[in-house]
């Protein structure tokens, strides 16, 4: 195990830059999981951990030891990529062992110690066949079955389950997680996908354009966004925004004449400060269209799910989702009425997205100023 210490960390590839100064502490032990959009800079940063990338400017520490100079070979990581990069004319046994093989170690004891990492992976049955006689879940396996007979300090893992269909996804997450309780090594996982971050994630590391917009636990952050986009981009169906002006301490109003009642305190020091709304569908309660502070919206389709179902609804254009039970009938066209319960509302900076009670970091600050 190793802590990971990354110290304003950049990345430029010519004047173009894609990584800007990132600072993380990862303790040792900690399955930190790295999530954002495509483009966002989080493979790279993976890769510069890694010591395949060059660093523009930073420092990155493992286990205390500065690594910035260091060969990949020499960091103490391995690395379990998407595309599994196994060798197609070695067995599995041999894809697993070449490592040691290059290391120097005795036959016999190479052999032993593949053989107790294929039965931890699942794999001692198919030590003898070559990877083109695997399903795409087991040539994941002995990806990571060739990480583990290394025995690092740190394991990467650059978005291994995107070539996997769903069912197996779900699988290897679960053998991914019980992998490391066993193992304990620190981990550092790549994704765009948010079940997989919020379900593997001791630490989430959300990213956008380069920038760490929020660090936290999974459900930290899905309950305390801390930017807009963390707020759109964590859930599923995503988080609904409305943009109006906050006009007294308890009311926001938008489209000019739409009152919704929010928590005075909450309110109390951004009066006529503009910001978006936000709240997840979850937290919306369908009501006759009668109710008071009630607004009303009109069905627009329906998605089902099996356990529940999403209503999508228009309010005057705007369109606003809602997740409710299964037993709830709506039909398009039909009047609603929709609840938004001040306790779950959400407010956010229009120009710099920052949740209007938090104070931007540094990174976040530099990085609204250059987009200024």
């Amino acid at each position: 195990m190793a802590h990971i210490a990354i110290r304003d960390v950049r990345k430029s590839y010519g004047k173009t830059p894609v990584v800007h100064g990132v600072d993380l502490d990862l303790p040792s032990g900690t399955f930190a999981v790295i999530l954002g959009p495509s483009g966002c800079g989080k493979s790279t940063l993976l890769r510069m951990i890694a010591g395949l990338e060059e660093i523009s400017s930073g420092e990155i520490a493992i286990g205390g030891r500065v690594v910035n100079q260091l060969e990949p070979r020499e960091r103490g990581c391995a690395m379990v990529f998407q595309n599994y990069a196994l060798y197609p004319h070695m067995t599995v046994a041999q894809n697993m062992g070449y490592a040691l093989k290059v290391a120097g170690v005795p036959k016999a004891e190479r052999l032993a110690k593949v053989r107790e990492v294929a039965k931890l992976v699942g794999l001692e049955d198919f030590l003898d066949r070559k990877p083109a006689h695997l399903s795409g879940g087991q040539r994941q396996r002995v990806a990571m079955g060739r990480a583990i007979v290394r025995e690092p300090e740190v394991f990467l893992f650059d978005e291994p389950l995107s070539n996997l269909d769903a069912k197996l996804r779900v699988q290897m997450r679960v053998e991914i997680r019980r992998l490391h309780r066993r193992l304990g090594a620190t981990s550092v996982f790549v994704t765009h996908d948010q079940v997989e971050a919020m379900t593997l994630a001791d630490m989430l590391i959300v990213m956008n354009k380069g920038v760490v917009e929020q660090i936290g636990r999974p459900a930290e952050i899905y309950n305390r966004p801390r930017t807009r986009f963390v707020g759109s981009f964590i859930g599923s169906p995503a988080m609904n925004f409305i943009e109006g002006r906050i006009v007294e301490p308890g009311l926001f109003r938008f489209d000019g004449n739409k009152d919704i009642a929010i928590d005075p305190a909450a309110g109390r020091d951004f009066v006529e400060r503009s910001a978006a709304l936000g709240i997840r569908p979850e937290a919306v309660e369908l009501v006759p269209v009668d109710v008071p502070e009630a607004l009303v919206a009109t069905v627009d389709f329906i998605e089902e799910l099996g356990a529940g179902r999403v209503v999508h609804t228009d309010i005057d254009g705007l369109s606003f989702a809602v997740a409710t039970g299964a037993e709830a009938e709506y039909t398009p066209g039909q009047p609603v009425g929709l609840r938004l319960p001040a306790s779950q509302l959400h407010f956010f900076d229009l120009t710099s997205g920052l949740r209007l009670d938090a104070e931007p970091s540094a990174d976040r600050r530099a990085a609204i100023a250059t987009a200024a």
